[in-house]
């Protein structure tokens, strides 16, 4: 059997939550998008608007596709517009309590037969999944950063999700114009796993002195073919993400994966990357 998917909702409007949203919108379905703030919203809107704008810039779409588009999103602030939504994709920040607030909540409002997909880079779905009256029908859908470019979305059944949820969610990726790949419900999934252990052990390699920061990023660049050097990807995922990923990793897999203590430093003294103007690099203004 397969699901008509005609309404999505997307939880969250940042940086991932507006590019699931826009994925999903060019793909002609309609999206609920809901952040807690109208400020949030409104940024998140924003976003959307001025990358498709990019777009009919570049010549690769015209005006009025993009105003088709745009007509085809709403934003609200209240979880309960979400209520009629085929499937919701929730792309909060990465913290259990509050993943289970919203699920809860989403859990006692749709139909029994929507399908509830956490965007989650690195928490288990089983755990999420649990605190809701429906486990066989909640889903990992990790989409990557930048939503619209990246072609991957990386698909994790719970322990108790069905063969038709995970049907659904990956004919769903395709039609996104997505591929999707599976991986099994331990922390980190095979992503975060192997990318945030990278980045840690580059942070680390700075901390004992085997290189300075260009180096360590110029060698792996050149080295390694990667098109961005670990330390400014750090910078850019956002350093107190890349702590609470390895937090996560370290609880579920041990010392292995501890988070270096010169990270922990940086996150203690606000210093979060890109998004607060400094990392490990300075990136000038807040952005």
């Amino acid at each position: 059997m397969s699901m008509e998917i005609k309404m999505i909702g997307v939880v969250g409007a940042g940086q991932m939550g507006s590019g699931i949203a826009e994925v999903v919108l060019n793909s002609g379905i309609h999206v609920f998008m809901r952040d807690i703030t109208q400020e949030a919203v409104e940024k998140g809107r924003k976003r959307i608007e001025a990358d498709l704008e990019k777009r009919v810039q570049k010549g690769r779409m015209t005006s009025d596709e993009k105003e088709t588009i745009l007509k085809r999103l709403s934003t609200t602030t209240r979880l309960e517009e979400l209520k009629n939504c085929d499937f919701i994709v929730e792309a909060a920040v990465e913290n259990i309590p509050l993943k289970w607030e919203i699920f809860k909540k989403l859990d006692e409002m749709t139909r029994k037969e929507a399908i509830l997909a956490s965007n989650t880079s690195s928490i288990s779905i089983t755990r999420i999944a649990s605190i809701t009256q429906r486990p066989d029908r909640v889903i990992g859908m990790h989409f990557f950063n930048p939503a619209p470019v990246m072609k991957l979305i990386e698909i994790i059944r719970g322990l108790v999700t069905s063969d038709e949820t995970f049907q659904v969610t990956k004919e769903l990726s395709v039609k996104l114009g997505k591929t999707p790949l599976e991986a099994s419900d331990f922390p980190g999934f095979v992503s975060s796993r192997l990318l945030f252990s990278f980045m840690n052990e580059a942070i680390f390699t700075l901390y004992e002195g085997v290189g300075k920061a260009e180096e360590i990023d110029a060698i792996m660049k050149m080295g390694a073919n990667h098109p961005m050097g670990p330390l400014e990807l750090a910078d850019f995922v956002g350093l107190d993400t890349v702590l609470s990923v390895m937090s996560v990793l370290q609880e579920g897999f041990g010392d292995k994966y501890r988070p270096c203590p010169l990270l922990s430093k940086y996150v203690e003294a606000g210093y979060l990357g890109v998004k607060t103007g400094r990392g490990f690099y300075p990136y000038g203004e807040k952005r």
